[in-house]
């Protein structure tokens, strides 16, 4: 694959440092027959063992990236996006709660699943950490369709026992049966193929102490799996579980029962404070940044700053369907804005580390996805500098490399995305 070539090493940090990522103008990205990354570098470096007998996909005048990485996002809220006038906990109960309920009908399941998989290939997203509902038919149906397109993908069954706050038509019978469901599923997903199980009990709120206990359990005998819930998203949620738990604070709440691991993903974390970051840090848990979502709901300003500066792991999430774009380059531009009502600045050389290493480092995926070092997956994303009238011009009045990546970040989208590749593969093609 010939184009310019972007790349990430580490975090560039709040001031980018250059050492973090590689460009290559004229670049060449080389994939084996394995769909592995077997080289990256400049075009006039291609080792000629590698050039011989090779198909050769050009790509000159656009800018090849890892596949973008949402670490957060619900394929159950597919059909409940831009939904009106609600914060979290209402939006929960008149929005989401019914949407949820009709994932019982397995085509309903598949048909859902299936569109929401071609989205996020569309905007340029091969991976993802994704709540689906507490019906084990959903968690098969967003398997199936994942693997039928060879996706690297991280989901579990949603886990939610407590009345009233989970309502009677989702909320599991009673715990055993809820674990006797996660075991079979786990038995029949993790680890077949790109796939993994992540526990997923939806929040603190929804849950009972008997079903958190059962979680940590569980984690403990599996180490190898994921976890994946929500926390302190909003002030009157933290209220709630406050009420419901007590406690020094909500992370405290999940710490209490063995949630706090590295292997497990909070998505928002806005309302903690520095002894929750010391505590997720010292751990290796990781939070999910989903800014669409946050401003949606008008829950709260995410502090990446002070996340980053206590070593905690930050991914970029969607968040659908709170949020309201599929595309990880509008979840930047969102990013930008949050962190600026914060006082900081987000470059572009940040936002998409965040998109592509740093969303796999948060899903401990990166010793396979995230960057082109030579044995990952290829999985990648073609984008196109020109693929407005908007960005075409303020490319070409750029001066520098840095310019442009911003302009792409703030002005691009799902438009932006001309072809998405699964293990060197073309999966989605933009229509002309």
């Amino acid at each position: 694959m010939r184009g310019t070539i972007l790349h990430f090493l580490k975090d560039p940090g709040e001031t980018p440092d250059p050492r973090a990522w590689e460009v290559f103008e004229d670049g060449v990205l080389a994939v084996d027959s394995d769909g592995k990354v077997a080289w990256a570098g400049r075009a006039e470096r291609l080792p000629d063992r590698l050039r011989e007998g090779a198909r050769q996909e050009d790509h000159r005048g656009k800018l090849i990236v890892p596949g973008f990485v949402d670490t957060h996002v619900h394929a159950s809220q597919v059909d409940i996006i831009a939904s009106y006038g609600e914060q979290l906990l209402q939006w929960l109960e008149k929005y989401v709660f019914p949407a949820e309920a009709k994932f019982d009908d397995p085509a309903h399941a598949r048909a859902v699943t299936g569109f929401f998989l071609d989205r996020l290939l569309a905007a340029g997203t091969t991976t993802a950490s994704v709540f689906p509902t507490v019906h084990p038919v959903s968690v098969d149906a967003f398997f199936e369709q994942a693997a039928a397109r060879r996706l690297r993908m991280l989901c579990g069954k949603v886990l939610m026992d407590r009345a009233p706050y989970a309502p009677a038509y989702l909320r599991d019978a009673d715990v055993d049966q809820a674990e006797r469901e996660t075991r079979e599923l786990i038995d029949r997903w993790h680890g077949k193929g790109r796939l993994g199980y992540s526990l997923t009990p939806r929040f603190a709120p929804t849950s009972t102490e008997r079903l958190l206990t059962m979680v940590g359990n569980l984690h403990r005998e599996r180490p190898d799996l994921w976890l994946q819930t929500h926390v302190a998203e909003n002030r009157e949620e933290v209220a709630l579980v406050k009420k419901l738990f007590g406690g020094r604070s909500y992370v405290d709440v999940y710490r209490r029962y063995g949630l706090v691991t590295g292997k497990s993903l909070f998505a928002h974390g806005i309302h903690i404070d520095d002894t929750d970051r010391s505590q997720l840090a010292a751990a290796g848990s990781a939070l999910a940044f989903c800014p669409t979502s946050n401003l949606f709901l008008g829950s709260g300003l995410f502090d990446l700053h002070a996340a980053r500066a206590q070593r905690v792991h930050v991914g970029m999430g969607t968040d659908i369907g709170a949020g309201t774009s599929y595309s990880m380059l509008q979840t930047l531009n969102e990013a930008y804005k949050v962190t600026a009502l914060r006082g900081r600045r987000l470059s572009a050389h940040r936002g998409f580390y965040l998109a592509t290493l740093g969303g796999a480092q948060a899903l401990d995926l990166d010793r396979v996805i995230g960057n082109f070092l030579p044995g990952k997956e290829a999985d990648f994303t073609v984008l196109d500098w020109a693929a407005t009238p908007e960005l075409a011009r303020r490319t070409e009045v750029a001066r520098t490399f840095d310019e442009r990546l911003f302009a792409l970040m703030v002005l691009g989208g799902e438009q932006a995305v001309t072809a998405t590749y699964v293990l060197g593969n073309r999966v989605h093609q933009r229509r002309s």
